[in-house]
């Protein structure tokens, strides 16, 4: 490969995978880290200098400064037609088969994500480019080694989004003048590249999901970004269209600003509720008002949560934007007719919860549940979208976005956190991001509300419903026992050549810290193996 000047390349590259890391592509990548990086470090050194206030309670409100944004009358920018009606939209990770199954799944919008469902191997992230690259292309093949089963794209197809990793992760294994560089530059760069001009022509354009932002000035950061991609490669600026994830506690209170700042970029913002629950445990770390019931009983319905997906509605809607609902995690259950009608219920109540509050569009995990989100969408959405209803009678408060589900604190909810946390770690660690653990389709977020969890009942000693607490001895030997049922489960040659041992380890590391780790996929990024 041509080299770079201060570009290093730290990873093997194969044969297909030099067609991505070209010298044009590099510089531009390189180009973007130079313009950026620095405003990168600063932002996530604000994320933690904002920590006191979070804990004393005083951060929590929104911003006096902004309070013209909130207050004016302004909207974003139309959006192209292909991106008015996103009633169902599927997300997976950029794996090949998964690329091609979730485009001609028949959902309105495929999400191809580098973040939450994807174990940031080199590999991963390499071939991710190239399948994308196929994709837009529509040359995107896939033959399954074991049974010779062929995958290719249907005539018609959901359009392609993207999402980079969050700010806070970086890419080890390409340095610019000596630094790792940030994920989100890398993933976002490359992808932009090569297939900007390319999805244009075609009659799309290049689209995307941004996550974790904490604050405003992330999203303005997200903005300068795309100028500068777009002025770089003669791309017409406003282009680019992106959708926010509101994901994080903090986000909750800036979604006016968050918007005005992408508002001629800006294609809306979504009900990230694994991620929001897991940042509500950890911003609310040092408040024992704040501990919540189990993971089961933090539903949408209620408290907090209902609270910031009202105001999302609202706010979007009173700005010309799309405001999308949450992932159904439910995956079809094939061997017990009863417990998949069950499942298939929730699902059902959760999308006529979302159509009839009046959100734009909603995501499945799986595509077998495309059918049932478009049945309940179709049938009370008759236009593309709601962004005509304005939402004027909805009020949320300060008090409301803090407000905490009550419920209980079970024996039963502690278990089920530490077999999934540990399973979906041990998973991650070998390189697969997205794993169906007891009928829902686990991805970093929940995996970290189950070591979130865990962490804050240990902390404070939460006492469960059968009169006992939390204690670390507790946690200790609770571990032991549900390792030996996940053994059970998997079956110990499955365990003995897995890393259920490394995982049990990290997650034990993490609940038990003195202060909370701020996202697993930190250290456990150190822990994947290429």
């Amino acid at each position: 490969m041509q080299s770079v000047p201060g570009v290093e390349i730290l990873g093997a590259v194969g044969d297909r995978q030099v067609a991505i890391l070209t010298p044009e592509a590099l510089a531009f990548v390189a180009g973007l880290v130079r313009a950026f990086g620095g405003r990168v470090d600063e932002l996530l050194a604000a994320r933690k200098a904002r920590l006191p206030s979070f804990a004393s309670g005083e951060g929590w409100g929104f911003l006096p400064e902004t309070a013209a944004v909130r207050e004016g009358a302004w909207v974003v920018d139309p959006v192209p037609a292909v991106l008015r009606d996103r009633r169902v939209e599927i997300t997976g990770p950029v794996e090949r088969k998964m690329i091609i199954n979730a485009l001609n799944s028949g959902a309105s919008m495929f999400m191809a994500d580098f973040e939450d469902s994807n174990a940031p191997t080199w590999d991963n992230v390499l071939s991710g480019q190239v399948n994308l690259y196929d994709a837009v292309r529509r040359t995107i093949t896939y033959t399954a080694p074991e049974t010779g089963k062929r995958y290719q794209l249907n005539e018609r197809t959901a359009t392609l989004l993207v999402r980079p990793r969050g700010w806070h992760l970086r890419e080890r294994h390409l340095r610019v003048d000596g630094r790792d560089v940030p994920g989100a530059l890398f993933d976002f760069g490359l992808y932009f590249f090569h297939n900007a001009k390319e999805s244009i022509a075609r009659g799309a354009g290049p689209f995307f999901y941004l996550p974790k932002l904490e604050h405003h000035l992330e999203a303005r950061l997200w903005n300068d970004v795309f100028l500068h991609a777009q002025d770089a490669l003669g791309v017409p600026r406003g282009t680019i269209k992106a959708t926010v994830l509101i994901e994080t506690l903090p986000a909750a209170f800036q979604m006016d600003e968050i918007l005005h700042e992408l508002r001629a970029h800006s294609s809306g913002l979504n009900c990230g509720r694994w991620d929001y629950i897991f940042s509500f445990i950890k911003k609310r770390a040092d408040d024992p008002t704040a501990l919540l019931p189990d993971r089961a009983q933090v539903t949408m319905d209620r408290a907090f949560l209902r609270a910031y997906s009202l105001l999302l509605i609202k706010t979007c809607h009173r700005r010309g934007a799309h405001a999308m609902g949450g992932m159904a995690a439910q995956i079809p259950i094939k061997d017990d007719p009863a417990a998949n009608e069950q499942a298939l219920a929730r699902v059902r109540a959760d999308k006529l919860r979302e159509v009839v509050d009046g959100h734009d569009g909603t995501w499945v995990a799986h595509p077998g549940l495309v059918a049932v989100a478009r049945e309940i969408f179709d049938a009370h959405m008759p236009t593309p979208n709601q962004i005509h209803r304005t939402r004027d009678d909805v009020t949320v408060t300060r008090d409301d976005l803090l407000c905490v589900h009550t419920g209980t604190r079970t024996d039963a909810g502690l278990r089920h956190n530490l077999r999934v946390g540990v399973q979906y770690i041990e998973a991650w660690l070998r390189g697969n991001g997205c794993v169906p653990l007891y009928n829902l389709m686990e991805d970093a977020a929940t995996a970290e509300i189950s070591r979130a969890q865990v962490w804050q009942w240990v902390r404070y000693g939460v006492t469960t419903d059968d009169g006992r607490p939390v204690t670390p001895e507790r946690f200790r030997q609770t571990m032991t026992e549900e390792m030996a049922r996940v053994r059970a489960e998997v079956g110990d040659a499955r365990y003995a050549s897995g890393r259920f041992e490394e995982a049990a380890a990290l997650f034990e590391r993490l609940s038990l810290a003195e202060r909370f780790e701020d996202f697993l996929t930190l250290p456990a990024y150190e822990m994947l193996k290429d």
